[in-house]
């Protein structure tokens, strides 16, 4: 049934009330003509050829945030860190850098006002609701269309900036997301006129996603994977010895980051027992079938990704344990066929960024590998919440070991 609904985009829309609208009205929340359109003009900047050359801006936020534990850590040889702001603040950086390239400081003001209104939306979301409260100049509605009002100047800024360094030619400038969007959208609109190809305001829009997509998500399994490795030392020692052995102390190159088998296994377990989106939500617009089922309209369907990663009638008795084994042989070889892994959606609206999300969490944990060993603080509290993402309700508190 969860297969039927994520194939069939037309049936099964996503719901007009979904919260990620009110984020950015990009191609997350698209239907029909206009995601095929926006689907085609994006699909090229996360092409695997042009992920590599990604990989340095990977490198040196990681390296800014290990400095940052490093100056922590002062002379000591171990101390506590809340790993969990540091991954979020790492996260951010390597996709202001992807995303935004040269102009990647300005870039971080832009997340940063989108933190701030993803939390207002939060708190609006638990909060009574009055039918035509968003219409009034209440503390909360003024402050967010401040907050659009601010990204989007700021980021008309930015695109014109990178225009100009395109048509003067610079060889940089195609190297980062925006530039290989507006690449992509300049190349559709020769070929067949402005109407095939997106507007400035709808390019804002994307690079919105480009950040919810990269950041919040990618902070929720990094975060996850170091508490697991916490947790079970038998698998961080293995996860490191392999790391030693491909490379050393050196640098990690992209090639070999691909080939990186326990780390993978270790994701993929990563991303089973702890989902960034725990729930996938669609609805029917139009009377629909399901299975045996006649659907009227205006259902809305919960896909519950994460009870799915956790049935024990899919992955055996120990589907509440991290056993990155059952990823030995590959995600398909471990879900033989059946849609039960579904950590990047599924069907048509499959996360574009996914290659980009892996290799970001490896080249991240490959360098954090290669400088500290990590256990659980005494001050760690264990508990899951969601908040678009899965995330450490009371932070990540570890103990760092220098090696």
């Amino acid at each position: 049934m969860i297969r039927e609904i994520m194939s069939k985009m037309d049936a099964f829309p996503k719901p007009s009330d979904d919260p990620l609208k009110l984020l950015s009205k990009g191609i997350a929340s698209f239907e029909a003509e206009k995601w095929t359109k926006h689907r085609k003009l994006i699909s090229p900047a996360f092409h695997v050829d042009k992920l590599k050359h990604m990989v340095p801006s990977f490198y040196l936020s990681c390296g800014d945030m290990l400095r940052k534990w490093d100056e922590i850590m002062g002379n000591e040889g171990s101390c506590e860190v809340d790993v969990w702001p540091h991954l979020q603040t790492l996260t951010s950086d390597v996709i202001s850098r992807t995303a935004f390239g040269s102009s990647h400081e300005e870039g971080r003001k832009i997340f940063e006002l989108q933190r701030e209104q993803m939390t207002l939306i939060v708190e609006a979301a638990g909060s009574l609701f009055i039918p035509g409260w968003r219409f009034l100049p209440t503390k909360f509605n003024r402050r967010m269309k401040e907050i659009v009002k601010e990204i989007e100047s700021m980021m008309v800024k930015i695109i014109d900036k990178k225009r100009k360094a395109m048509e003067t030619g610079e060889a940089s400038c195609t190297d980062d997301l925006l530039g290989l969007l507006l690449e992509s959208n300049s190349k559709e609109m020769k070929k067949h006129g402005n109407e095939s190809g997106m507007s400035i305001k709808e390019v804002i829009e994307e690079c919105k996603i480009f950040y919810f997509a990269g950041q919040e998500t990618n902070s929720s399994l990094l975060v996850w994977t170091m508490i697991l490795l916490s947790k079970h030392q038998d698998w961080q020692i293995r996860a490191r010895d392999e790391v030693m052995q491909v490379f050393g102390r050196g640098k990690p190159g992209y090639q070999d980051l691909n080939h990186l088998k326990t780390m993978s296994m270790i994701l993929h377990e990563a991303l089973r027992l702890y989902p960034s989106g725990v729930t996938f939500t669609r609805s029917t617009h139009t009377e629909a079938s399901l299975g045996k089922l006649r659907l009227p309209a205006g259902v809305q369907l919960a896909l519950q990704v994460l009870a799915v990663h956790h049935d024990t009638r899919l992955w055996g008795d120990d589907a509440s344990m991290f056993n990155p084994e059952r990823f030995g042989e590959g995600v398909s070889k471990a879900t033989q066929g059946k849609l039960m892994f579904l950590p990047f959606g599924s069907g048509p609206r499959v996360c574009l960024g996914q290659n980009f999300a892996m290799l970001e969490a490896k080249m991240a944990m490959v360098m954090i590998l290669q400088r500290y060993s990590f256990r659980l603080s005494p001050a760690y509290t264990h508990a899951p919440y969601s908040m678009f993402t899965l995330q450490p309700q009371h932070g990540a508190h570890l103990i760092l070991t220098k090696l």
